[in-house]
């Protein structure tokens, strides 16, 4: 494994209800090199989606440390960790969540618009330029709306790489989505890491997960294999 690019230790996150407290992880201990391909494979409830958030700085865990890209993500404040994530970390999920009301275009742009990274013609040109390598160049202009799920899905992948982020994380990128799509998708994601990006799929797909480097399996928040 190369030098790792993320590193968890000892993390745990415990939900807090008003009669009792669930903890969905349990003392997590995982390094992922950089430039690795690795699924995180487990039943609903196994922890993958907090694993996610942790991952990301969406959520904050309970106790324990996560350094992603050399950043001490467990301290970040929410103000910070925003920031740090549009640069850092590309994150696509099952659900697409673009934007119903700008074209696929403008979905791609808007983290560029956020982090100020590009100027707005460049932030143009590099969309176009993403939306070509996903391979829908030709829906730039087009609402999420009038383009398939599988379409949608690769604009999410652009959206993720629109501030060129060393890391991709995506939360059952295949889950909605037919094989023959799903496995252009995964296509899309081999090209990544064939770029030296670091991809992080949390899935239930045992055909996408016969693809990666490297699979780790969550159970009842613990890592069960590596």
């Amino acid at each position: 494994m190369n030098e790792p690019i993320i590193k968890l230790h000892q993390v745990v996150k415990k939900y807090r209800g008003q009669v009792s407290s669930v903890t969905a992880l349990k003392g997590i201990d995982l390094q992922i090199g950089d430039g690795e391909f690795v699924a995180v494979m487990g039943k609903s409830g196994s922890g993958k989606t907090t694993l996610v958030n942790m991952i990301t700085g969406i959520d904050r865990s309970t106790s324990g440390e996560i350094e992603v890209a050399g950043a001490p993500v467990h301290q970040l404040n929410v103000e910070k960790a925003a920031e740090w994530r549009g640069r850092t970390v590309g994150i696509i999920f099952q659900s697409f969540q673009l934007l119903p009301t700008l074209t696929v275009l403008q979905n791609v742009t808007l983290p560029m618009d956020f982090a100020r990274k590009y100027s707005p013609r460049q932030r143009r040109e590099r969309g176009l330029a993403l939306l070509e390598q996903v391979g829908i160049a030709g829906h730039a202009h087009k609402l999420p709306c009038a383009i398939s799920g599988g379409q949608q899905q690769r604009v999410a992948i652009a959206r993720a790489m629109a501030n060129d982020p060393p890391i991709l994380v995506a939360d059952e990128p295949t889950g909605s989505l037919d094989s023959v799509t799903s496995n252009a998708v995964m296509r899309v994601f081999e090209e990544l890491i064939g770029q030296g990006k670091t991809v992080v799929v949390m899935t239930h797909d045992k055909d996408l997960a016969r693809r990666v480097g490297r699979i780790v399996r969550l159970a009842d928040g613990e890592i069960a294999a590596l």
